[in-house]
């Protein structure tokens, strides 16, 4: 592939198995009540090999860590922006502002060399709200930063959700791909800024969720890179065992039909999660990016698309904050806890060294809430911890998914104990929880430890005694410590 694939990062020289992966990169999302200390995660970043990194926004205090390392950096502008950026001169400010201050070409700044103009900003659910701003947004950003003299070395680009191309019913293929009829417009808008600017086509890809919204249709080992008894067969004889090689293609095949047939394809987002689904855990989660990262070290590509492949990896961290809406595996993406370890041996290098935990990460005492054992009333008391903490882990096929409902009870208050700090007052709830050094954790269920973190929320200690109600009330969802854009929704096994 060109130099521009691997001028425009995603993370990490890879050498596997003899060979050298290029292209590799990681998404770092901080949609997190307890947030590691930017510098120390760059440490881990620098001990890992890993030179790409993707953000979602432009968070200071993560560039200004990132200043110096010459780790390749993309950062991101919300969708709320971009009808401002319709403005030409709103795009310049914001360039000079979040890009050009951080001396991109210095040894000393911070090496930005993608810009991510929105986030999938033709997903349906938006409903053509910024179907036509994104195109002009594209085109002002690139040119504000053609005009900063930085245009030969930052691109900008839109990331899209894989949902922008697909194949006909008729002929269900890779080779059949093309754009979405309701969006070609707009989107050969962004094609022609793009191809003229000589930047990347960027799509994220989740063989994850095929499986998870194909309800059973879709074959299990299709999303995984080990091979597949019955593939599928293109027309033209190419045989496919993996859904990533036959979406990558589709893509492919959409860009050709679209005349860009030679433009850069490179995956915003690739992951699994690890908790809250049936498949979403740590086993199937290991054996896909095992699956994946090998894939990407024979450094065969895909049928249409041969030579090195650039991907992101989805996600860095756990985020406990991020909206449970699409699914409750939503915040357990990371490859790593939210602490900072990783949660399963990955060797990217083929030296047989694993991933490597964040520095200087100060674990809490070894204590844990839990309810008493006469206490039989938990819903209001669930409602109330769950609103305030991530116990997306209790529900159904997840990890905590077989506990009976005291123990459910239990892992939603140590949630939040943890989630404040193990301050004393967080572990009351009327009188109905106590702490204790014994480790609850039972089966695949692990009832977490908190750290210490300076970055925390200063959520609202739990109810204490009174004698005007007898059990813990949930508050309004204006209330509630948490962001009101994070809907729980959860629905328990049992309870």
């Amino acid at each position: 592939m060109g130099k521009l694939l691997v001028n425009v990062f995603l993370v990490t020289f890879l050498v596997f198995l003899g060979h050298n992966v290029e292209g590799l990169g990681v998404n770092w999302g901080d949609i997190s009540s307890h947030k590691l200390p930017p510098k120390d995660v760059v440490k881990m970043l620098q001990e890992n090999g890993i030179k790409k990194v993707k953000l979602f926004n432009n968070d200071e205090t993560i560039l200004n860590a990132l200043a110096g390392t010459g780790i390749e950096v993309m950062i991101g502008i919300s969708n709320q922006l971009l009808k401002d950026l319709v403005n030409p001169d709103v795009a310049k400010k914001w360039v000079k502002e979040n890009v050009t201050r951080y001396e991109p070409k210095s040894p000393k700044g911070v090496n930005i060399t993608l810009v991510g103009v929105g986030n999938e900003p033709f997903l349906r659910d938006y409903k053509d709200t910024l179907t036509n701003v994104t195109g002009p947004a594209l085109e002002n950003i690139q040119n504000a930063l053609n005009d900063a003299g930085l245009g030969d070395t930052t691109k900008a680009t839109v990331p899209l959700n894989a949902d922008v191309y697909l194949s006909p019913s008729w002929n269900p293929v890779p080779s059949g791909g093309f754009f979405r009829a309701d969006i070609i417009d707009p989107l050969n808008y962004i094609l022609k800024v793009l191809n003229k600017n000589k930047a990347p086509f960027m799509v994220n890809i989740y063989p994850f969720l095929s499986l998870f919204y194909g309800n059973g249709a879709f074959p299990f080992d299709y999303a995984f890179f080990d091979g597949v008894s019955n593939p599928l067969k293109d027309k033209d004889g190419v045989e496919y065992t993996n859904c990533f090689d036959a979406n990558l293609d589709t893509c492919a095949a959409a860009l050709a039909g679209a005349g860009y047939g030679n433009m850069t394809i490179m995956v915003g987002e690739m992951g699994w999660p690890t908790d809250g689904n049936n498949y979403g855990n740590v086993t199937l989660a290991e054996k896909f990016y095992k699956g994946f990262v090998s894939y990407l070290a024979k450094g065969k590509g895909s049928p249409r698309r041969p030579g090195n492949v650039e991907a992101y990896l989805f996600a860095l961290f756990d985020e406990d904050r991020k909206s449970t809406l699409p699914g409750n595996f939503e915040t357990h993406w990371g490859l790593y806890y939210d602490d900072g370890t990783p949660k399963f041996p990955l060797d990217l290098h083929g030296n047989k060294k694993t991933l490597v935990s964040v520095p200087n990460v100060e674990k809490l005492s070894k204590k844990w809430c839990v309810i008493k054992p006469d206490v039989k009333n938990f819903t209001d008391l669930m409602t109330y911890a769950c609103d305030r903490a991530d116990c997306t882990p209790l529900t159904n096929g997840s990890s905590c998914q077989s506990l009976n409902d005291a123990a459910k009870a239990s892992y939603a208050v140590n949630a939040y104990f943890q989630n404040n700090q193990q301050k004393d007052d967080s572990c009351n709830f009327e009188g109905k929880a106590t702490v204790t050094t014994k480790d609850p954790s039972q089966g695949t269920c692990n009832f977490t430890i908190g750290f210490k973190s300076l970055t925390s929320l200063s959520p609202s200690p739990s109810p204490l005694p009174s004698s005007d109600h007898s059990d813990a009330k949930a508050p309004s969802s204006s209330s509630s410590s948490t962001s009101s854009s994070t809907p729980k929704f959860l629905a328990f096994a049992s309870m």
